[in-house]
């Protein structure tokens, strides 16, 4: 979830044949809407709130800045060892995530999207890829998957983004989930989280991830323009010094074109501020 766009109406999506549900939802979900404003291409749940871009021309490149600080977990290990890591989104949005582990960063990728019109949205109109041996998008709530005992300690790259079309606070945002989160990961894992930094909820749920991964494994971003704050939280806390880290964002913008050495200027332990 992003920021607000009133730059043209958003418009119903035609109705595509519908994904193969793994499960029944109880839940009544909003509906999917598209705007487009020239190059760039916006979702929205029924309301003007952007749940994700992509530029038409350039479908498997992230548009917007606080998606692309979800991938500063790369900061955290070795750049050759990114394709043979595990990748998982909860809440798919426009896709942009998922299409950039699986297509840009060759990993293994593993999605999870409670609302099957977001799906068949992705599928027809962000140029998602369809599931193969690296790429599976999973119709269930995040809370369950996260939960469930087979995932544990599988995911070496976890992103959180669960606003619901309102975008008044996370849909999953308690020490329990973020726990729940942390157990999914691999030794070396870090978990990517967007939040509201100038909410009033965005400290009780910084609070929230740090009980659940400790204080020294958690970092934060300043807030965008547009008031989305990344928090990014290790399975096991690692302590790298300057140097160490400006070689790596200097990799990462080389090998996959991200503004990772304009990261480390808004970037810090939690521990430290």
């Amino acid at each position: 979830m992003a920021r607000l766009s009133t730059r043209t109406t958003p418009r119903v999506v035609p109705e595509p044949p519908p994904p193969r549900r793994t499960r029944t939802d109880p839940h009544e979900l909003p509906e999917v809407t598209l705007s487009e404003d020239g190059e760039i291409r916006f979702l929205h749940l029924g309301t003007e709130w952007v749940q994700g871009s992509m530029w038409i021309d350039r479908p498997f490149e992230i548009e917007l800045e606080y998606v692309q600080r979800m991938l500063a977990w790369l900061l955290f290990v070795e750049p050759d060892s990114v394709p043979k890591r595990r990748a998982m989104q909860l809440g798919l949005g426009a896709a942009a995530l998922t299409k950039f582990h699986f297509k840009v960063l060759k990993m293994d990728t593993t999605a999870i999207e409670i609302n099957p019109q977001v799906v068949a949205a992705c599928r027809t109109w962000f140029k998602l890829p369809p599931d193969s041996a690296r790429l599976r998008v999973i119709l269930g709530d995040a809370a369950e998957v996260v939960a469930h005992a087979p995932f544990h300690g599988t995911v070496d790259a976890l992103q959180v983004d669960l606003y619901d079309h309102e975008a008044a606070a996370p849909v999953l945002d308690s020490p329990a989930f973020y726990a729940d989160c942390r157990a999914l990961l691999t030794d070396a894992g870090a978990m990517t989280v967007n939040l509201f930094g100038r909410d009033a909820s965005y400290e009780r749920s910084l609070a929230s991830i740090t009980e659940a991964f400790g204080p020294e494994a958690v970092w934060a971003f300043r807030p965008t323009r547009e008031g989305n704050t990344v928090v990014l939280a290790l399975r096991t806390p690692q302590h790298l010094g300057r140097t160490e880290l400006m070689l790596r964002a200097e990799a990462i913008q080389a090998r996959w074109g991200l503004p990772a050495t304009k990261w480390l200027r808004v970037f810090k332990p939690v521990a430290a501020a």
